[in-house]
């Protein structure tokens, strides 16, 4: 299991830029994260992935790296990350950085180069393509962020691919140097310790080097984007998930294996089950892949069992390993997101929490979901995201989900920063805070140590197989099961009561931090956002 320690393991996400400012300068810096890394290992996380902090003009927050081997000056130092480093590893977590291999900024001295010329060392690094006989784009391929994934460079009097922000020009990997650099780039943070990689957006890094048109989407496929984004109007055949990614990742992997390092992946596809199968195929390339399908609004019961059974389904395939979230920075916290009638209730939270925790897979907890943090309110003139910009009032951005932590409720920014922070502390938020729920036995801060530490004395529900049960909604039901040893989970969506027939008695597991349920005979009763672990009374 320490070989193996992310099977099952809770992954802490750190958004920097909102977790802690030790400055001054009112955006969150390394030197905040190392001061509140107790907070993490008190909840009872086994990792925590810190989003990035590299040397970036910003222009989306950190995901646009202009040199893969510096820290940021808003963030700290080398130093400083050495500290967190240490001082992580101190506490009993394991450290998971963000990589983002499929695109740089276009501030990166590579891109500088590429852009010179179409005659010097690096000029085929980024994917560069001549125009249509009429000028227009070389096909008919989309930004995430919007509009043509092509922009035109007067120098080279090509087109470059942008499968983001225009700033944020990909990387051509078919080119071997970039390939080789890029290992080497992961080898720089390998020598100085790191645990692991989350890799950013990796089934991008290849393109069909045809540059062919991708076919309409015909109405079959999950977007990862809402359905005002024309990127939702395509079936992305041709500008991501390549075949030739595979042989890369198994690159990777060794690189990876020489230092026991772990690789996370971001998998965001259209038909993701069967890719995620593909990219962490029995122990070949990564390590587990991360899901997006429980990022969006749909949240019924029926829509979770055929999420989860697709993805679960796939990886058994290929023993793949799979990583579950239901919040992160690039969508609405799940407290409002999916909250169907606007009311808040600590019991929704913390059965959306057991959900995720309860699933086959590693999960990744959100800073503030241990909180019961909702999504913030971001007036238009303060907001930061330009995603959110382009597509504002529709879509708001994903500022809502990145306002700083609360850590003291009668504190200046709620003890986030003494400056001006960079995105307004929510007002709701405020009686949030992490003093405030400290005091509290009962709020949704002490929950979630509670569930955290009571999930690691059962190993089924990190290592045990999954198998759903046939229930009315708003009821969720499965299994996890290793040998004979079996465990029940029962969901009550609703905030109504509900009842569940039982084919055999079953009886709750002690220690379980909920309450509320009852048996009676081969009837459970479950409250509003009611949870019920059980076992069975008899083996079977």
């Amino acid at each position: 299991m320490v070989k193996d320690w992310w099977r099952g393991a809770v992954i802490y996400q750190i958004y920097p830029r909102s977790f802690m400012d030790s400055n001054g300068d009112g955006i969150g810096d390394l030197p905040g994260i190392t001061a509140r890394l107790d907070h993490v290992a008190d909840l009872g996380a086994d990792a925590i992935w810190v989003s990035p902090f590299f040397r970036s003009p910003m222009k989306d927050f950190g995901y646009d790296v202009a040199d893969y081997r510096a820290v940021d000056p808003m963030f700290g130092t080398l130093a400083d990350f050495d500290a967190l480093l240490a001082r992580a590893h101190a506490l009993g977590l394991k450290v998971i950085i963000d990589q983002v291999l499929s695109h740089t900024s276009d501030q990166h001295a590579w891109f500088a180069a590429s852009r010179a010329s179409r005659q010097n060392p690096q000029a085929d690094w980024y994917v560069w393509a001549d125009p249509r006989p009429d000028g227009t784009p070389p096909n008919n391929w989309l930004s995430v962020f919007g509009g043509s994934a092509w922009q035109w460079d007067s120098r080279r009097r090509q087109y470059y691919l942008h499968s983001f922000l225009t700033e944020q020009p990909d990387l051509n990997f078919h080119c071997q140097a970039v390939q080789d650099t890029l290992l080497g780039e992961v080898r720089f943070w390998c020598e100085r310790g790191v645990d692991g990689f989350r890799f950013d957006a990796c089934n991008h890094q290849f393109h069909d080097a045809q540059l062919r048109d991708n076919p309409p989407a015909d109405g079959g496929e999950v977007s990862t984007v809402r359905a005002d984004n024309p990127y939702a109007m395509q079936q992305h055949r041709h500008d991501k998930s390549q075949p030739e990614n595979l042989v890369f990742l198994e690159r990777l992997r060794r690189l990876l294996d020489e230092y026991g390092a772990v690789a996370l992946g971001e998998v965001g596809d259209e038909n993701a089950p069967p890719v995620m199968a593909q990219y962490t195929e029995r122990g070949k390339r990564l390590h587990l892949a991360y899901s997006f399908s429980l990022l969006t609004s749909e949240h019924s019961a029926r829509h979770l069992r055929t999420q989860v059974e697709a993805l679960d389904q796939a990886l058994a395939e290929t023993d793949g390993w799979g990583c579950w979230a239901v919040s992160n920075h690039d969508v609405p916290r799940v407290a409002s997101r999916w909250n169907a009638n606007g009311q808040d209730d600590t019991r929704r939270d913390r059965l959306w929490l057991a959900l995720l925790l309860s699933l086959r897979g590693s999960a990744s907890v959100y800073q503030g979901e241990e909180l019961g943090l909702p999504e913030a309110e971001v007036p238009f003139e303060l907001l930061q995201d330009p995603y959110g910009r382009a597509f504002w009032p529709e879509f708001k951005g994903r500022d809502g989900a990145r306002t700083p932590i609360p850590w003291l409720a009668d504190a200046q920014h709620a003890g986030f920063t003494s400056g001006a922070p960079w995105l307004p502390v929510s007002d709701t938020h405020i009686p949030l805070a992490i003093d405030q729920q400290e005091g509290d036995p009962q709020s949704m801060l002490h929950f979630s140590r509670a569930l955290l530490r009571w999930r690691r004395g059962q190993p089924l529900l990190r290592m045990g197989s999954m198998k759903f049960l046939d229930a009315p909604e708003p009821l969720l039901w499965f299994e996890r099961r290793d040998g004979d040893a079996s465990l029940q989970a029962v969901f009550n969506l609703s905030a109504e009561p509900a009842s569940l027939a039982l084919p055999q008695a079953l009886a709750p597991i002690a220690g379980a931090p909920f309450s509320g349920a009852r048996i009676e005979g081969r009837t459970l009763a479950l409250p509003p956002f009611g949870v019920f672990f059980g076992e069975p009374l008899h083996a079977p």
